[in-house]
C-alpha cells in the first residue's frame, strides 16, 4: 500500500523527469512546476530557446523528438545527469487547419509523427528506463480533441485518439512494473501552437475557449498542476485514464 507523504509544494521532491516540447506554452510551465516542486528535470525541444530554461537541476535537450535516436539520447541524458528516469511528460505537440481535401500527405504525417510517433518512442525508451526501478509515471498531453472533432482538425484529432489509445494500452503494459500511465485531456490553453495557422495565435485560443462551460481557455500553468498531480504519489491509484482538463468542454460536445 503507498503511503502518501508529500505535499503539493513537494510532491516531486528528488524525482528526474523528462519533458518534450519544453520551450514554451505549457511544455515550459510543466518543466519550471516540476523543477520548482523538487524534481531535476531534462527539458527537450525543436527549439533553441529551451536552452534559456537551463539552471541547476534544469538541463535542456535541443533536438528533433521524431527523429530516430532522440528518444534515446533524451533518456540517455536524464541517466547520465540524473542517476535515472522516474516520469515521462510526451507534451510537444502541433497542429494543422486543413479540410482532409486540402491536406497533403506530408502535412498528416507530419502531425501524426510529432503528436503519437513522438510519443511512442520516448514512452518505449522511458519504460526501458523506469522498469528496472519498478516505479515511474508517463503523462501524455491528450486532448478534448481526442474524444470530438470539428472541421479542419482531422489530422489533429486522429493523432490525439491515437494518443488517448496508446495511454490506455501502455497503462495496462507497464503497472505490472509499478509504471502508472496517464493522460490529459487538454482544453484550450492560451498557447502559440495556431501561430502558423492563425495570425493571433493566443488570441484566437483566448476567445475560442469562451465556449466551453467556465467561459475561458486555460493557462499553461493550470495543465502543469494537473501533470504535477498525475506524475506524483498523490495520484497512485490513477492508471489508464485521460482526465479532462478542457473547462467542461466535452461535456456539452455534440
Amino acid at each position: 500500500m503507498t503511503t502518501i507523504t508529500n505535499a503539493p509544494q513537494q510532491e516531486v521532491d528528488g524525482k528526474v523527469a523528462l519533458v518534450t516540447g519544453a520551450a514554451s506554452g505549457i511544455g515550459k510551465a510543466i518543466a519550471l512546476l516540476l523543477h520548482a516542486r523538487g524534481a531535476q528535470v531534462i527539458a527537450e525541444d525543436l527549439d533553441p530557446a529551451v536552452q534559456d530554461l537551463e539552471r541547476p537541476g534544469l538541463v535542456a535537450l535541443v533536438a528533433d523528438i521524431t527523429q530516430d535516436g532522440a528518444a534515446e539520447r533524451a533518456v540517455a541524458l536524464a541517466v547520465e545527469r540524473f542517476g535515472r528516469l522516474d516520469i515521462l511528460v510526451n507534451n510537444a505537440g502541433i497542429i494543422i487547419n486543413k479540410a482532409v481535401i486540402d491536406m497533403s500527405r506530408d502535412d498528416w504525417e507530419r502531425i501524426q509523427a510529432v503528436n503519437a510517433t513522438a510519443a511512442f518512442l520516448h514512452a518505449r525508451e522511458a519504460l526501458k528506463a523506469m522498469m528496472p526501478n519498478r516505479s515511474g509515471a508517463i503523462v501524455n498531453i491528450a486532448s478534448y480533441a481526442s474524444y470530438f472533432a470539428f472541421p479542419t482538425i482531422a489530422a489533429y484529432a486522429a493523432s490525439k485518439g491515437a494518443l488517448a489509445q496508446l495511454t490506455r494500452t501502455l497503462a495496462l503494459e507497464a503497472i505490472e512494473h509499478g509504471i502508472r500511465v496517464n493522460a490529459i485531456g487538454v482544453g484550450d490553453v492560451v498557447t502559440n501552437i495556431l501561430n502558423e495557422v492563425v495570425e493571433d495565435g493566443p488570441g484566437f485560443l483566448a476567445q475560442h475557449g469562451e465556449a466551453a462551460p467556465i467561459g475561458r481557455a486555460a493557462r499553461p500553468e493550470e495543465i502543469a498542476e494537473v501533470v504535477a498531480f498525475l506524475a506524483s504519489e498523490r495520484a497512485s491509484f490513477i492508471v489508464g485514464s485521460v482526465v479532462m482538463a478542457d473547462g467542461g468542454m466535452t461535456v456539452t460536445a455534440g
